[in-house]
């Protein structure tokens, strides 16, 4: 989710709202599906959506449009929430849906209280087996099916097994801003680790690291990007050696065939 300008200030006003909000005692957990059906909602109804970003329009107006909409359909924590959005400053239209459901996101990774890496372990966990299963991520992403049909198939796979946090935004991920549904996870999992002082890292070895190598590994991780690094770790035989670590936008690929193939460039050229 990448927003900008007026956008990006009010989505860091909004977060800053929704953490007090919460921490005021409202339930995170309905806050969060609320605030993604008011997301789906603003996508659904380009004429709101329009009118509650209007910048010629004085806050109070779109404000009382957006009360009077929703008004008895959610919680007053979240309408609260969406009054504050609707006043506010927006750089493109479609930029209010979105941050609205980063909202939600944020609010579901809340309700986790401190098992925040164990959602983490569990969206990546849930992305591995989609990677694994091409019949399972093809039912997910057929457009054919309802997106009932998917969710129903994501509570079979999930159902007592996953947090609900898990649940919640695997099935928030069908229908959301993201192209696909790993791609949805993977998201997810940046912003549960962020939302936790963290980052997280997936590293690709050729065997399964010791406990002293990943806590060697996170503990240089860390002190390299100044915070906290969860370790995500994916077994590759294409690795040959070494590791390949990926943290956000950086690759530090240290595996032996990554040298091999460095060593054939240099040979070539």
């Amino acid at each position: 989710m990448d927003l900008r300008g007026a956008s990006a200030e009010s989505l860091r006003e909004l977060s800053a709202e929704l953490d007090e909000t919460l921490s005021g005692g409202a339930d995170a957990e309905r806050v969060a599906r609320e605030l993604y059906n008011v997301a789906s909602l603003l996508r659904a109804e380009p004429a709101l959506r329009r009118f509650a970003t209007d910048a010629s329009l004085p806050a109070a107006a779109k404000q009382g449009l957006v009360k009077d909409v929703f008004a008895g359909k959610f919680d007053d924590a979240t309408l609260a929430l969406v009054s504050s959005a609707a006043g506010r400053r927006w750089t493109a239209t479609r930029d209010l849906a979105a941050a609205t459901e980063r909202l939600s996101e944020l609010a579901a990774v809340a309700s986790v209280g401190s098992d925040a890496n164990r959602l983490v372990d569990e969206l990546f966990l849930l992305g591995q087996t989609l990677g694994a299963n091409h019949d399972l991520r093809d039912a997910l992403a057929d457009p054919a099916r309802s997106t009932e049909d998917k969710a129903a198939l994501l509570d079979a796979l999930l159902g007592g097994k996953a947090l609900p946090a898990t649940v919640a935004l695997a099935k928030q991920g069908l229908g959301g801003t993201y192209r696909t549904l790993t791609g949805a996870l993977a998201a997810y999992r940046e912003v549960a680790a962020d939302a936790s002082g963290e980052a997280v890292a997936t590293v690709r070895v050729v065997q399964p690291l010791g406990d002293g190598e990943r806590e060697r590994l996170a503990a240089a991780l860390s002190r390299q990007y100044g915070k906290q690094v969860h370790l995500n770790e994916i077994v590759e035989p294409g690795v040959l050696g070494g590791m390949r670590v990926e943290i956000g936008d950086d690759v530090i690929d240290g595996t032996v065939s990554s040298r091999l193939d460095d060593a054939r460039r240099k040979l070539v050229g």
